[in-house]
This record gives C-alpha cells, structure tokens and sequence, in this order.
C-alpha cells in the first residue's frame, strides 16, 4: 500500500467524519466535506463559514459553529443563480467561486464572485436567511476571490484576484475603494501585489517563483496591514502573507504555511480567525481530488510581527499542518458534522443541491418520501441538472437508499450514483417493457463519452435497496508538465473505490456489476447523487407522460 493511502487509512473512521475526538483534541479535516475556498466571520460567540458552490443549487451554504471543529449546515445565501437561464443547465467550472463572510452594522455581508460577470455581494440579517438578492459590486472581467475591509477611518476597500481563463492573465491581487456601502466599487484599482515581480521564496519543495497567487483575504493589526494570499497552485502551494504600514504598500512578502514533512498538498486559500478568548486560528482547504476540498483548522500565533500558521518543528517562521491538536478554549459543543441522512419527512435536508436551477415539477414531498420526476434529457449525468446530490461525507462510508420506481417508458431509470467527470450508478432501469436492476459506469464523462450498462434481473413493482460501499484508493496521474512542478508526491491522486450492491428485502444486499474508481468534478470532489430520467426528446409537460421514482429515505453509513 502506498505511504500515502496508509495515512489515509489511519486518519478517518468509517461512516460519517467526526473532528472531534471527546478528549479534548480534534483531528484534520474539521470538515471532511468538500469545503472549497472556507471562509469566516465570528459574531459574538457564534462562528459562520461559507465556501464556493460553483453551479450548485441552492449556492454558498452557510455553516454554524461554537468551537470551530464541530459543523452543522444552517442555510445557504443563494437560492438561485443569475442569470436564470444560463443557470437552467450544469456550467461546470463556473457560477460561484472563492466568496468572504463579514458582519457589519448588524448585518451579514458575503461578497462572491461569478468570473464570467463579476462580483456580487448578498447580506442577511439572519445567516438562516432570508438573504437579499444579488448586487453587482464590481464588473471587472475574470474578477475572482473578493473580500471586502473596513478600515479603521470607516472607509471601504476590496481585494480580489484574477482568473488567468477568463482575465488572460493572474498571479495579480487588486485593492479598489467601495462606496459607504459597500455595495460599489469606486475605481479601477491599484496592483498591491505582483507575483512576477516578487523574488522566489523557500518552500518545502525548494526555491520555487510566485505564480497563481489568488484568494487574497486584507486584516489589520498593530498598523500592519496584512494581506493572506495563497500561491504556486493547489496543489504545489503554500499560503503566503504580505504586510505593510500601508494600504496601498509596497508589501513585503513570507511563506508561512506548506506542507512540508506532511502529506497535507497546498496548502490553500483561507482565512484567520479570532476567537473570544484571544486565540488566533486558520482555516484552509487541502485538496483530495475525489473527496473534496476538506477544511482544516490550525493554530495561529505571531511571532516578530508575522503569523505562524500549524506546527513549526524547526522554528523557521513557515509552519505546516497540524493532524490532531488541542481544540480552541471555546464552550463545550457535542460531537457532530453536516448533516448526511434524511428521511424525507417534512422538508428536503439542508445538505442536498441541485447541479442546476431546477425545474419546479422535479421534486415533490409526500407521505414521508421524496418524489423524483424521471426528467427528459442528457442520460450522461455528468451533463444534467437534475443529479440532487450532496458531499462525500469522508474516505470510508457506504451509502445506501430504498426506492420504488414506476415508469411509464422505455429508457427511464433511476437510482444512486457517485458522479463527477467520471460517473457510477446502481439502479433500475425500463427496456422492452421490462424493470431491471442495473449497473451503469462512464470513465470520460466528461468527454461525453458512452456509458457501459450492466443489465441485471428483472424485478417486480417493489421497494428495491441500492447501496455502494467507497473507500480511498491512490491512482497515479500524468506529471506536471512544468518540470519546476515535477514532484513525486504530485503524481498521486486520492479517489474512491466504488462497490454497487441492491436487495429486495432489505437485508441480504447482492453485489452487484463492476468496481468503479471515480474522478472528482471541475474544482470539486465527486457527488452522491440521487436521480430519475427519462431518454432525451421525451415528452415530460404532463405526470402522464413519464415516471417517477419514489425514495423513503437516505442514510450514510460503515462500510457494509
């Protein structure tokens, strides 16, 4: 077994991820889940987190915290994508990118950006909701990585990045003002940071230039400004912070947290926090392919006017990650995570997104169940919308729902899939009048390439139970073409290995069909996801027209 995936192995429990250990101590990830780009505000003794959704819906979910390791999901700041619909179908890549949370004057600001339009802002007076509706901040083009901040004279000011694909060009941190409001920006703005134009900087890698520097996060402290930004990519990374007595600098640059002698790639893009007792804390992502972008918290202290961010064993100044520590001197909190299972009794859980702006006819809540339309279109699930899916919950799980299937039609089907730009599903399908367990699995969905179907026994009109067990798996990848980023620990990906099971009783599960290994999305870890189709061209305006697939509930569980 490769050094990587045994530490995998050791590091996680089976079913849902739980941070915190009972003693006192909390182990990395705090969020197992694909938390992309976290950020964070405290208001009083209450901590709020949001992260990037891209083009799922509902976007920016909204996470609640006492202690900052233990997570519940408590709403999400978006409830749809502007525009409608551009949103109607998956954009995979685009949508919502890197956003920053701020409270201010009583209310709860978040700035995101979409890079294809600009930057937006919503606030809320609750973070339950209700939130207001998008405002365009700023229209700069390939803008990406907003945060806002308030100096100590009241004025306004934003930093944001550069998205190279849209921009032409990155590795660039912008400051502009903002009105009063905060609800504008003012000018074009200044360079306060130039990645080409910094000398190279000593990482656990070697002697390496800045390049991509993004997500850049503006604090102030003892008359320093100080700007967090990380760079050298996601994976090859490290968190840079930036300082001067100025706004507008010049800025001077540090290295103060990589990987160094873990196996913790990046690591990338977050955010400092201060807690009510004084202590200083870091969140950030850590990259592990198909299972997300994770969130890890790490110590924080200063030292000679810089931040030292995680362990620092040789005391140089760059920290790296810390994998179990002494939780912060925050109330006791009970033992708990993002929600996962739902016996679709009342109303959808919080944890569940769409990979597009639904239609209104593509779900129902009754009786206790959850009612999927088997909806026209694409069969390719790595090109619907209608994939209601939610977060891989951590690297050893099984997941497992019950459903009856009543189709109308040849060709629709429904079931329980893991997808990304690879996908794989058990399920039950219609062909030639007859209902059948099967087993489907696209290597190059993304390439809209062909599925391959395994068709397995027909079944009566009854209750069917589909579950995969996944665990993680290390698969090598192409190495970098730059051989500045030709590093062995880069040539690994962590994915997950998928085993399909079905039961009619309930009990006794047969395997089922081929093992699958999957592949994450575009910026984001694989999905669970919940489906019903019908083929494309089918008439779908009327319940009489195609099926429907009912689902009692869903549960995350040990492997089976």
């Amino acid at each position: 077994m490769p050094p990587f995936l045994l530490f995998v192995a050791a590091a996680v429990s089976q079913g849902a991820w739980t941070a915190d250990q009972g003693d006192g101590t909390y182990r990395n990830p705090v969020l197992a889940g694909d938390y992309s780009d976290p950020d964070i505000v405290r208001v009083g003794g209450d901590f709020y987190l949001t992260a990037s959704s891209f083009t799922n819906v509902p976007g920016l979910p909204i996470l609640h915290s006492r202690d900052l390791v233990n997570w519940t999901i408590v709403g999400h700041a978006l409830e749809r994508l502007e525009p409608n619909a551009h949103y109607r179908v998956p954009r995979r890549g685009g949508g919502v990118w890197a956003p920053a949370i701020r409270y201010r004057g009583g209310k709860f600001i978040i700035y995101y950006p979409d890079p294809d339009r600009g930057i937006f802002m919503v606030e809320a007076k609750d973070p339950r909701g209700p939130w207001s509706a998008p405002v365009l901040v700023d229209s700069a083009k390939g803008a990406i990585d907003p945060a806002p901040f308030w100096d100590d004279d009241g004025s306004g000011w934003l930093v944001h990045a550069y998205a190279g694909s849209r921009a032409g060009f990155n590795n660039v941190i912008t400051l502009k003002r903002m009105n009063a409001e905060g609800t504008r920006t003012l000018d074009a703005g200044i360079t306060i940071v130039d990645g080409k134009q910094l000398p190279a900087v000593e990482t656990s890698f070697g002697i390496l230039p800045w390049r991509v520097t993004e997500g850049p996060k503006l604090y102030k402290k003892n008359g320093y400004y100080y700007l967090f930004a990380p760079s050298g990519g996601v994976k090859q990374g490290w968190q840079g912070v930036f300082r001067s007595r100025n706004i507008h600098g010049p800025y001077e640059a540090r290295n103060v947290l990589d990987q160094g002698r873990t196996e913790i790639n990046g690591p990338h893009q977050g955010a400092w926090v201060t807690t009510q007792a004084g202590e200083d804390w870091f969140i950030h992502f850590h990259d592990a392919d198909s299972f997300g972008r994770r969130v890890w918290l790490e110590p924080m202290r200063w030292r000679n006017g810089w931040p030292v961010i995680g362990a620092d064993p040789d005391s140089d100044g760059t920290g790296e990650p810390v994998l179990r520590y002494p939780k912060p001197k925050l109330p006791k909190q009970p033992a708990t995570g993002p929600q996962s299972d739902d016996e679709f009794d009342g109303s959808l859980g919080l944890q569940w997104q769409w990979n597009s702006i639904p239609a209104d006819d593509w779900m129902q809540l009754t009786g206790g169940k959850l009612r999927l339309k088997s909806v026209s279109g694409s069969q390719n699930l790595f090109e619907v919308g209608n994939l209601l899916s939610q977060k891989l919950p951590a690297e050893r799980f099984s997941a497992t729902t019950v459903l009856r299937f009543a189709p109308l039609r040849d060709g629709e089907r429904a079931g329980l899939a893991i997808a990304g730009r690879a996908y794989g599903f058990i399920g039950i399908e219609r062909a030639n009048g007859q209902v059948r367990i099967v087993e489907a699995t696209n290597t190059r969905a993304d390439s809209n390439q062909p599925e391959t179907l395994l068709p397995g026994p027909a079944i009566k009109d009854q209750p069917v139970w589909l579950r995969f067990n996944a665990e993680p798996i290390v698969v090598s990848e192409t190495p970098p073409s730059d051989p500045t980023f030709d590093l062995p620990p880069m040539r690994r990906s962590i994915q997950a290995r998928v085993t399909f099971s079905y039961s009619l009783d309930g009990e006794h599960f047969v395997p089922f069909g081929d093992t699958f290994i999957s592949r994450p999305g575009v910026w984001t870890g694989a999905q669970i996801g919940l489906f019903a189709q019908a083929p494309n061209g089918t008439a779908a305006s009327t319940a009489t027209t195609v099926g429907y697939a009912d689902f009692d509930w869903f549960r995350i569980g040990d492997q089976q």
